[in-house]
C-alpha cells in the first residue's frame, strides 16, 4: 500500500498522572516513529496546566500536538488548554461556541476542532444535531472538521456525519466541502 500514509499516535489519559505520562513518553520518543501526540479522557479530572511539560517534550520531539477538551468543560478550558499547551488541533472543542471572545480567539490563533456531531449527540453534550454548534464555530472562523470520534461505539460512519449535519440544515454543502478540505489540510484530522 504505497499510497497510504501510516501516522502512528501516542495518547496519554488526562487521569494519569503527568509524571507517569512524561516517564511513559520517553522511550516512545526515541524511537521516532510517532507523529502524534493526545491527551485524552475526562477532561474535568485533572488541571490542564499539569501536562505542560509532556506537551512541551512531545513539541520538541516534532510531534503534532492533540488535546481532548471542551467536549464537557467550558469555552475557557478550551482557551486555557489552548494558551498552555499550544496544540495544533483540539479534539472536540465545540464548547468554544458557548463564547465569542473564545471563538474569536480560536479563529486568531488558527488551531482547527475536529468536531464529532453524533458523539455529542449521543453523550448528550447537545440535545439535537440541529443545535450542534459546529455552524456557530464555523461561521466566527474558527476551523472545523467532521469526524466519527469512534464509528464503532456511535454507529456512524465519516459520510453519515456529513449528511446527518446537512440534513438537519445545521451546515450548507459549502461549508461541509470547507471542513472536508480543512481534514486535508497538513496532519489530517483524527479522532
Amino acid at each position: 500500500a504505497p499510497d497510504v500514509d501510516w501516522i502512528p499516535q501516542l495518547g496519554a489519559s488526562r487521569s494519569s498522572h503527568p509524571d507517569n505520562v512524561e516517564r511513559w513518553l520517553a522511550p516512545f520518543l526515541e524511537l521516532g516513529v510517532f507523529r502524534t501526540f493526545d491527551l485524552y479522557g475526562d477532561e474535568l479530572c485533572r488541571p490542564i496546566d499539569d501536562f505542560v511539560p509532556v506537551y512541551r517534550r512531545a513539541k520538541a520531539a516534532g510531534l503534532t500536538l492533540k488535546c481532548h477538551v471542551g467536549e464537557w468543560g467550558s469555552a475557557d478550558d478550551v482557551v486555557r488548554a489552548v494558551e498552555l499547551l499550544e496544540p495544533d488541533e483540539v479534539q472536540h472543542g465545540i464548547a468554544a461556541a458557548e463564547s465569542p471572545s473564545a471563538m474569536r480567539f480560536l479563529a486568531d490563533v488558527g488551531v482547527r476542532l475536529n468536531i464529532c456531531p453524533t458523539s455529542n449527540l449521543k453523550l448528550g453534550r447537545v440535545s439535537r444535531i440541529e443545535d450542534h454548534p459546529i455552524r456557530r464555530l464555523y461561521d466566527a472562523g474558527v476551523r472545523v472538521t467532521v469526524n466519527t470520534d469512534d464509528p464503532l461505539m456511535f454507529g456512524s460512519a465519516l459520510s453519515e456525519e456529513f449528511l446527518l449535519l446537512f440534513r438537519a440544515g445545521v451546515m450548507s454543502a459549502e461549508a461541509l466541502d470547507d471542513a472536508r478540505c480543512e481534514a486535508m489540510r497538513e496532519g489530517g484530522a483524527q479522532t
